[in-house]
Formats: C-alpha cells, structure tokens, sequence
C-alpha cells in the first residue's frame, strides 16, 4: 500500500477448510468485483482446503462450472497474519522463501461458509488481532452455525421453530434404536441435516424409514451431529437483515419466497448454484400485511438474540394458516450476485455495491464503538 494512499485496506478471505469451499470462491469473485475501488484497497486472500491463506490474482475466473469447481490451490506462496493486538501488517512469503509485508488490514470481509469460516473460528482470529471484520462476532457466529443450538437458544426465547431431534454419531453407535424411535415420532417424511454445515450440504429427505440410515451415514460425513425434523407443510420465506449490534434500529428486507421446481424436492446444492432455472426467489413474497410483518418482526427478534451483527438471513416457513416458524439463522449467508441475500436487498432497494460499502462501514464503526 502506497504512502500516500489512505483508503481502508479490506481483506477479503474466501475458500477456506469446509464442504463449501467452491460457493465461496464464488462469492468472492461477486463482492471483489463490486467493492468501490475509490474508496477501498483490496487485498483477495484465498484459503486452500488445508488451510494455507495465499494472495489470488485470478479471483475474477471463478464462477460454478460443474465440471471444475473452483478452487483456491497452494502455489508455494503464503500471507501470514498476526495475532498481535498492534496493527502489526500482513506478512507475505514468496515461493523462494522471501518475506515482504503487504499493510496493515483496516478490516477483513471474511466470505468464508461452513467450518472454520462462520462458526466463531475465523472470528476468533479478528478479535484477538484487534481487528475490524465484516459480520458477527465469535458467540454469534458458533451459536448459529450450530443448527442444534440455534433452536435450542430460539425455543428458550420463545421464538417459533420447527421441531428437531438431535443424532449423534455416538448416539446412533450405541443405541440405534432408541434413535430411530425418536425420529420415528416426528413422522414422515423428516429432513436429515448436519448440524454444522451449510449450503444444504449433507441434508436429504427421508420419505420411507428404511432410508433414514443412508440419509445419516451421508450427513456424518459432513459433521458427526445432525438434526432431523419433519417436513414441514408451508412457503419457504427468507428475510435479510442489517444493522449494527450497538444500534437501536435495524434494516429489514422485503421478504423473499423460494420456489423450487424440476427434479429437487427441495432447495438443494445444486438448485441453489448449479441449476438456477430449478429455483425462483421472488421478492416482494405475496404475502398479506401482516404476516409479512410477522416474518420482518421475527427476523429481527432472532437477530438480537443472537447479538448479530452486519448481515444475516432468517429463514422461516409460511403454514397454509399464515404462521411463521423460524428454519435457520444464518450469519454469513450466500453472497454471490444471485444469492438472496443481496436480491432481497435490490428489490428493497439497496445495491449490491451499496450493500458491501454498508457493511464494511458497520464493521469499521462497529470497532471503533468496541474500543
């Protein structure tokens, strides 16, 4: 970063150790391509898959091909950040073993999903550097990634979701049974998820019981925890949130329905990133006054008790009676230009280039406010 140069440095991360690396390489190429550039220098950090963070060029060439995912790859470089509290700079090592510092990081915009991206890990990195960082903080983000934990805390408050039984890999181990008698008593069909995954990695509908063991073994292999809960019959609404955990007011979207098509029984992987035509969001939802009030109302209740800040996107579900149950909280939710997120967002008003510039400005106000 040149002397005379006063824009913020924003590091944006992206890739990263989790099932979902390639959806966020492609939200980086989306948000690096809309960050104002006159108002902001960018440094595009790539994670590979065993965690190696490395300065990508080439951001601007990922996008979902079936047929090659992208992929942050180890090049024989490194950046290494710092841990200290001093605004100490990002340190860079070339394939020859030599070292150059690349500045000091005014704030991070972490595009990481799943694992050691959105869970409080990474997080945890920001806070004990001092550093500002786009999104929410540890507790906010563990509790959330945690679908488990995410409805235990919601019920606690009052707040509606959908039913759930935990499995454990240990569970299932030492006692199938008992496990199948407690799924079996939700009904069919049920829904398998990992508890600490995202993108619909992992979560396959179980019609017949005979299934639900296949349905298991295929989510443990993205966690050792699951949830299963039972279909539950309404429309998919989400609603995005923004706002800052120190304010009083928080900005809530129009809502968006999902509808899903084709061969998906549900909004999968592939309907959400590969198959597009299979799914539309449609925003505004058509739904009443007030229950569209009620979803706006609800996604800002989970919010606050979450202390989120940044962004986040609710996820609820519409009964045929105009009832609103809350599905997920998710704290670093898709980012891509196509994602609801940022859609919702447009057809409320607010620009993917305004939207990234917003939430960088909550991050930095949000640090100054912490000290």
């Amino acid at each position: 970063m040149a002397d005379n140069d006063h824009r913020p440095l924003v590091a944006v991360l992206f890739g990263g150790r989790s099932s979902e690396h390639s959806v966020s390489c492609v939200t980086a190429a989306g948000v690096i391509g809309a960050i104002d550039s006159e108002a902001f220098e960018v440094l595009p950090i790539g994670i590979t898959k065993t965690g190696v963070w490395r300065v990508v060029d080439d951001w601007a060439s990922m996008r979902f091909d079936p047929e090659a995912m992208p992929e942050v790859t180890d090049n024989g470089t490194e950046v290494i950040p710092s841990v200290s509290a001093d605004g100490a700079p990002l340190l860079h090592r070339d394939a020859e073993g030599n070292f150059t510092e690349l500045g000091s990081v005014d704030v991070f915009f972490p595009l990481m999903h799943g694992r050691f991206g959105e869970d409080g890990t990474l997080q945890g990195l920001f806070e004990l550097s001092n550093t500002a960082f786009v999104g929410s903080g540890v507790f906010s983000s563990a509790a959330s990634m945690d679908k488990h934990f995410t409805k235990s805390l919601m019920a606690q408050a009052g707040i509606p979701t959908c039913p759930w039984e935990l499995v454990t890999e240990t569970m299932w181990a030492a006692d199938r049974a008992e496990a199948e008698k407690r799924v079996a008593e939700l009904g069919l069909p049920v829904f398998v998820k990992p508890a600490r995954a995202g993108s619909s990695m992992g979560v396959s509908r179980v019609a017949e019981a005979a299934d639900l063991e296949v349905a298991l073994l295929g989510a443990f292999e993205h966690d050792s925890k699951v949830i299963v809960e039972p279909e539950v019959s309404g429309r998919e609404v989400e609603c995005a949130v923004l706002g800052s955990v120190y304010d009083t007011d928080l900005r809530v979207s129009s809502p968006g329905e999902i509808r899903v098509s084709g061969d998906h029984s549900f909004y999968d992987f592939n309907a959400k990133y590969l198959d597009l035509s299979a799914a539309e969001v449609t925003c505004p939802a058509d739904l009443d006054e007030k229950v569209t009030a009620r979803v706006q109302e609800l996604a800002a209740s989970v919010f606050r008790l979450f202390d989120c800040t940044g962004l986040a996107r609710v996820d609820t579900f519409v009964t045929d009676t105009g009832d609103v149950v809350i599905n997920e909280l998710n704290t670093l939710p898709g980012f891509t230009p196509t994602s609801a997120y940022p859609f919702m967002w447009a057809q409320s008003g607010l620009e993917y280039s305004e939207l990234i510039g917003e939430l960088i400005s909550i991050a930095l106000v949000d640090h100054a406010r912490a000290k």
